[in-house]
């Protein structure tokens, strides 16, 4: 597959930029202190396994088979045993903000469905309302990729959607905000305003908020969201976060790939934007800028950008409990898989930092190796995870730098009622594997000097029998690292209880139950 090698940065306007992050970011954060089950120190040296496994937590959750959604394949369809050769590629659930108890189910190939009782129906065919542009069968991310309804969504009717557009997108069409020199791919954001927001099936109009360039067609706008802990009044209410990756610019090292677009505050790419969906002050007057925002009257930064240095930051959110924190998790290079806290202005230090190590990019073949920090890396600014673990169970033989089968899929924070002994846990796990894990929230904290431990959940099905989502799941024409690619991803309602969905088999579990092993 061909990808592109690296391409000219501006190199002192970046040495500007990043001394403007470090002032954005307030005090620098002390590296977390991290000791794995087989760590080489000698200086100069990669370390080999410098995290610790997950654990047992003791606990298994019983998962209850809540709904299957229709199969639906990419245009034009794939071919058998490609990463998107699934039932369908269910991407999130959640529930629609208007006390109407109605959840919502987007489809990466196109359709956002809405379910009650279990029962899904086609809410808006998104890909139908875009096509030919819309784009699908190429990077594991493309299609309609996320939805997020307003707060006030029952009052005003609006919500937003991400899409990927190619083809003659990328001649005719232009980003609005910089974007490499050479783009594959672009990332959508559209308006809908329903005429009727209570109905099953959208009528209305749309409009275009902000399109994105990106460099590949992977690690583009990975979600979209409002801050749900932000009530009218707030600073926070009604603004709409991006989690924008790096394009896929960086991290092939077969092709020496390096990017400084993560650290640029110029660009958009590998950043976590916030725009006010509703205002007319940013580019093209499609959306506004919080005044709030960290870099807002900042010389040579984008005044859009929350934090930056992300490379694939695939799913945020907000505990609706404590101190109401904003977590996001980071899916790594080859060796690391992070969950960061989030605060205005942060930089998580990709693509020099692969969770807490150094990794150096473009240096050839060993170009995925991790090292320890250096002793005045405070100076640099940069935050650092509070839970992350290794990709320390490659297959034997598995060739180094190649795809070894882990990205870490953030959850949330338990707060439901349901299971008491989850509450306060964040829940996240593994999309290839279909692995469950958890942290205790409390321990997740930057200020600690140390990584949250991680334990694993393992799962029941109502029977009481032991199983995996790989089993349950698993597709065996599509496999990765001698795993059965699950493609987990997980959901929560408006009472904070928790789903569990596949892309292999299309289905949605919910967790009903807990218990002791």
């Amino acid at each position: 597959m061909f990808r592109w090698a690296r391409w000219p940065v501006a190199v002192v306007r970046l040495a500007a930029v990043a001394a403007l992050a470090v002032g954005c970011a307030g005090a620098p954060q002390a590296p977390p202190s991290v000791q794995g089950p087989s760590t080489t120190t000698a200086p100069g040296q990669p370390l080999v396994h410098p995290l610790p496994d997950p654990t047992p937590s003791g606990w298994g959750l019983t998962i209850t088979e809540f709904a299957t959604l229709p199969e639906s394949k990419p245009n034009p369809p794939v071919d058998t045993g490609d990463n998107l050769d699934r039932r369908n590629r269910i991407n999130y659930l959640g529930e629609i903000p208007d006390g109407s108890g109605r959840l919502f189910v987007p489809d990466l190939n196109g359709k956002l469905y809405v379910l009650r009782d279990g029962k899904p129906r086609v809410y808006l065919d998104v890909g139908a309302r875009f096509m030919p542009q819309f784009w699908n069968h190429e990077g594991i991310g493309t299609g309609f990729g996320f939805v997020a309804f307003h707060p006030d969504f029952a009052r005003n009717g609006k919500f937003y959607t991400v899409h990927t557009e190619g083809r003659d997108a990328l001649k005719t069409a232009k980003p609005d905000l910089p974007a490499p020199p050479e783009v594959e791919s672009h990332g959508v954001i559209t308006e809908w305003t329903a005429t009727n927001p209570a109905s099953d099936t959208f009528s209305g109009t749309s409009r275009q908020v902000l399109r994105l360039g990106f460099l590949w067609d992977i690690h583009g706008v990975q979600q979209i969201g409002f801050n749900p802990t932000a009530g009218p009044g707030s600073q926070d209410y009604g603004l709409l976060y991006l989690a924008v990756g790096d394009g896929g610019a960086a991290g092939d090292a077969t092709e020496s790939m390096k990017t400084l677009d993560p650290q640029d505050l110029h660009m958009p790419q590998g950043k976590i934007l916030r725009i006010d969906p509703l205002g007319k002050n940013g580019a093209g007057g499609g959306y506004g800028i919080p005044a709030s925002n960290p870099y807002v009257g900042k010389p040579g930064a984008l005044a859009e950008i929350y934090a930056s240095g992300l490379r694939g930051p695939y799913r945020f959110g907000w505990d609706s409990g404590e101190d109401q924190r904003m977590f996001v998790g980071n899916i790594g290079n080859e060796e690391v898989e992070s969950i960061y806290e989030v605060r205005a202005g942060d930089n998580f230090g990709w693509s020099g930092r692969e969770g807490p190590f150094v990794v150096r990019l473009g240096e050839g073949p060993d170009s995925c190796d991790v090292y320890a920090l250096p002793e005045d890396d405070h100076k640099n600014g940069f935050t650092y995870p509070v839970a992350a673990y290794g990709h320390n169970l490659r297959p034997p033989g598995w060739p180094k730098c190649e795809d070894s089968g882990y990205a870490v899929i953030a959850g949330s924070v338990y707060r439901g009622n349901a299971l008491p002994d989850l509450r306060g846990k964040f829940v996240f796990g593994d999309g290839v594997t279909g692995r469950i894990f958890s942290a205790n929230v409390a321990e997740m904290r930057r200020e600690a000097g140390k990584l949250a431990p991680i334990q694993e959940l393992v799962l029941f099905d109502q029977a009481g029998r032991q199983v995996t989502l790989e089993k349950l799941a698993g597709n065996p024409d599509v496999e990765l690292a001698g795993h059965l690619k699950v493609d987990l991803r997980f959901g929560t309602d408006a009472s904070g209880e928790l789903y569990l969905l596949s892309k292999a088999n299309g289905k949605i579990w919910k967790v009903t139950g807990m218990r002791k092993v």
